[in-house]
């Protein structure tokens, strides 16, 4: 008998899992996410054995970083929460100033260290310091409270957006958008910033950089640029269209062992995926993710408090746009706007963050009965 079917074995994983107050179901999820992403990464990047313990090293500090969260009280993370706000506005106004450039855009902060992005830590701290506000206030929220937090969100989307990451800038304010129709917000106003948003789509497209003009012009042809701007999308679809059911293998797909398929360890590690593990892979992959959010979603619905369930449903709602988004732009059903696939694309701060907002939502969830 395999000592980890044993009993007591079973029972003391348990007591391990409480005393940390982790849970266990969304915690094996996440590390299937992330054991998943090792294998495929390893076979992205080349089998670069030395890319693997990077990526290792990053999935131990979220996973630290998780740890630490869930043992902090929820009062203690709301009570910060203003804070974390302000402090990450003026971190995006540094990065304006003296951030670094890589690939044509202004995102990190370097501290000598460790280079990171702040725009990054914005996706918990906006819809932390929104829920931080209406947390005392009586559902739904009054026109004016959300034309003041439309400005709030507004501000680090539009620093974001200046650097520009417009990716991100979309993933902080859909979790900004989520605590208010969380909140209650009224289906009027919501199909009127619907209309707004539409007549303000000229003025937009106006204000976008050459290459997001290129970006959208691409995703409706991307045939009229075959070696130009539409390259990315025609490989990536040519790749997850050669893999088949089973897949050719792994290490064994021709367009990324090739490199023919760019940014294959990063943005578009769906389609090395799809290519070497066909459609089985994905599905399973689809199938790991949808258990993350349903039970995600379960511990935030399980929160005693508005702020606890504004924030855990923010955060497990967003998570889903990450991987709508990067597995939509990837097939071609979405514009490019470079967002990773969490917790299974190559990256440190992304990894990083994911992993801090599951720890909050344990903290919300294993604090539940001492919460004021």
């Amino acid at each position: 008998m395999a000592i980890d079917s044993l009993p007591g074995s079973r029972s003391a994983n348990a007591g391990l899992l409480s005393t940390l107050r982790l849970d266990g179901p969304l915690l094996m999820g996440l590390l299937a996410l992330s054991l998943f992403g090792l294998i495929v990464v390893y076979s992205a990047s080349g089998e670069d054995s030395g890319l693997l313990v990077r990526q290792l090293v990053r999935m131990g500090l979220g996973l630290a970083v998780l740890v630490t969260l869930a043992q902090m009280p929820p009062a203690l993370l709301r009570s910060w929460s203003p804070w974390l706000f302000l402090g990450g506005l003026f971190l995006l106004l540094l990065v304006l100033f003296v951030g670094e450039t890589g690939k044509g855009a202004q995102r990190w902060l370097n501290l000598g260290i460790v280079r990171f992005q702040p725009s990054e830590m914005m996706k918990l701290v906006v819809p932390m310091a929104l829920a931080w506000y209406l947390h005392e206030r009586h559902p739904p929220p009054r026109w004016w409270q959300i034309l003041l937090m439309l400005f709030a969100i507004a501000i680090p989307v539009a620093l974001i957006v200046r650097q520009p990451d417009l990716g991100t800038a979309l993933l902080v304010a859909s979790a900004g958008f989520f605590v208010l129709f969380l909140a209650g917000l009224r289906w009027r106003y919501m199909i009127g910033g619907l209309i707004a948003i539409a007549a303000a789509l000229p003025v937009l497209w106006a204000h976008l950089h050459e290459y997001q003009r290129q970006r959208v012009l691409t995703f409706l042809n991307p045939e009229s640029d075959p070696l130009g701007a539409g390259y990315h999308i025609i490989q990536s679809k040519i790749a997850i269209g050669s893999g088949g059911f089973f897949g050719k293998g792994w290490t064994e797909g021709t367009q990324s062992q090739l490199q023919f398929l760019p940014e294959r360890s990063t943005d578009f590690i769906f389609a090395v995926l799809g290519e070497e593990f066909g459609l089985m892979g994905v599905g399973i992959l689809i199938l790991i993710y949808l258990f993350v959010f349903w039970r995600g979603m379960v511990l935030a619905l399980r929160a005693q408090d508005n702020f606890g369930r504004l924030v855990g449903g923010s955060l497990m709602l967003t998570f889903f746009v990450y991987i709508f988004v990067n597995t939509g732009m990837v097939t071609g059903l979405m514009p490019v706007v470079g967002v990773p696939l969490p917790l299974v694309s190559y990256g440190g701060t992304s990894m990083v963050t994911l992993m801090a907002g599951f720890g909050i939502l344990m903290s919300i969830n294993s604090h539940k009965r001492f919460m004021p």
